[in-house]
């Protein structure tokens, strides 16, 4: 129907331009659609760093292979950091024996004394680690905005990252389904 449109010697050339913009931007929106769906279904793999605990203890994302694992970018600057992280305590304490790890990691400008208070006083029950270069940061994609939060799976690929505080219900759906797979 289309072919006979274009070839009609009736239809005047304005009309036939329009159909063929029309086209394109049918053909343009495909691609831009394909390619949003492949790039949201590849997962990436999170990049091999190593945290350094506030007690000085290192643990490399190699280390935590075999695992689910959350990794919280927070300051203590950040209202809602701090207004989400007793949701972050329970949802460790919830799934902990299931298999789950999470490293809150403050952000660069965070002075290291107000996240060990902030940790201390609060009994983070995870391990909490400095970022004092950004060097972690950058790593996940030059983090800047806190919080930013990412589920990472067993095979070390990320699952979901979020920006701001989580939907915490369809966290908990989201962190069952990963450590039962």
């Amino acid at each position: 129907m289309l072919l006979v449109k274009l070839m009609d010697p009736n239809i005047s050339p304005a009309p036939r331009k329009r159909t063929w913009i029309k086209l394109l931007a049918t053909v343009f929106a495909i691609a831009v659609a394909a390619i949003g769906y492949f790039s949201v279904s590849q997962r990436t793999t999170a990049p091999d760093v190593t945290f350094t605990s506030l007690n000085g203890e290192k643990t490399s994302m190699q280390s935590l292979r075999g695992k689910v694992v959350m990794v919280n970018f927070w300051a203590t600057s950040c209202a809602t950091c701090v207004k989400e992280m007793p949701d972050m305590v329970q949802t460790y304490n919830k799934y902990k024996d299931k298999g789950l790890d999470f490293v809150a990691v403050a952000m660069s400008y965070d002075p290291p004394n107000y996240v060990l208070n902030y940790a201390q006083t609060r009994n983070l029950p995870f391990k909490v680690a400095l970022d004092t270069q950004g060097d972690l940061a950058k790593s996940f994609g030059d983090i800047k905005l806190t919080p930013t939060t990412f589920v990472i799976g067993k095979d070390g690929t990320i699952i979901k990252r979020y920006l701001g505080e989580p939907d915490f219900n369809a966290l908990h759906q989201l962190l069952e389904k990963e450590l039962a797979a």
